[in-house]
């Protein structure tokens, strides 16, 4: 059992390194706080002096507002949904015997150590542009008119790009989950001549609650944040405008780092809003 002592002496060795954090998530927010009520611009006279709840009333009350946020949860649950799904299918399949096994795993997961610019090139030049890209090869092979994906289906570009960038890390997780099902419940169910698809739903779908309920967590955590894929490849247009992107127009190309401020402390409420809705609805497995 540790002593007050030994207590004392892990607290003192942890200090640095807590402040260092603490430190480092605190200044970014403080800032971001301070600018939120100044009309501060940089290029166009800089400070201003304080402009109270000028920056958060006009953020709000921009007709790009709404849309954003609408945009940004969209993108979310759709690639939550594709991520998860495809990812316990994947996970089931990798979990198979196969020929080649560690490296077909391997090249399933490599994708997530892409970076998101490079992997959102790679899409928009090679795949999806409407001349020169694969699909409208292959959609001229097949007789039919290649399609603007950027423009025309915008929004369903954007969750295919982050999907395939998110998925290896779904199937790594749930792969793991899998293979720590005790096999003989499903030997057992097997013999009793339970359907592949009752297996599925009562034996294998409870055992990965817990590992479903972490990859949706930390996804959304960073799937809140994408910006890299839409700079790269609509630059915010055809509706595909997050909330993060428009934090970056306001405060890059308008130069009002105030108004930025601003939606950047929205963006915090809408973070931790989905944090606490998705801690309600699915957090509860980690406590089963």
């Amino acid at each position: 059992m540790a002593t007050q002592h030994s207590r004392s002496a892990a607290r003192m060795m942890m200090a640095p390194a807590v402040i260092l954090l603490l430190g480092w998530m605190l200044v970014p927010l403080i800032m971001t706080l301070y600018f939120s009520f100044k009309k501060y611009l940089p290029l166009r006279g800089g400070d201003l002096g304080w402009a109270g709840f000028d920056n958060y009333v006009r953020f709000v009350t921009s007709s790009a507002f709404w849309p954003s946020v609408q945009a940004t949860l969209v993108i979310v649950g759709g690639t939550l949904l594709i991520t998860v799904v495809f990812g316990v299918l994947l996970g089931i399949l990798l979990n198979q015997p196969m020929w080649g096994q560690g490296v077909v795993r391997i090249l399933v997961i490599a994708p997530f150590f892409v970076m998101p610019t490079v992997s959102a090139l790679v899409w928009k030049n090679m795949f999806m542009d409407p001349v020169n890209g694969l699909f409208a090869h292959l959609w001229k092979f097949f007789g039919a008119q290649p399609v603007e994906w950027l423009s025309d289906a915008s929004m369903f570009s954007i969750i295919t790009i982050v999907s395939w960038q998110w998925l290896p890390f779904a199937t790594l997780i749930l792969l793991t989950a899998i293979q720590s099902l005790d096999g003989e419940q499903l030997e057992a169910s097997e013999m009793d001549g339970a359907p592949v698809l009752k297996r599925f739903y009562y034996i294998i779908l409870p055992h990965l609650s817990r590992a479903i309920t972490i990859v949706i967590l930390i996804e959304t955590i960073f799937l809140l944040s994408i910006f890299a894929e839409i700079f790269v490849t609509t630059g915010g247009a055809f509706g595909s405008r997050t909330l993060t992107y428009l934090i970056f127009q306001r405060v890059l190309e308008s130069q009002n780092v105030g108004l930025g401020s601003a939606g950047g402390v929205y963006a915090i409420i809408l973070a931790n809003i989905v944090a606490i809705f998705l801690m309600r609805i699915v957090g509860k497995n980690l406590d089963a």
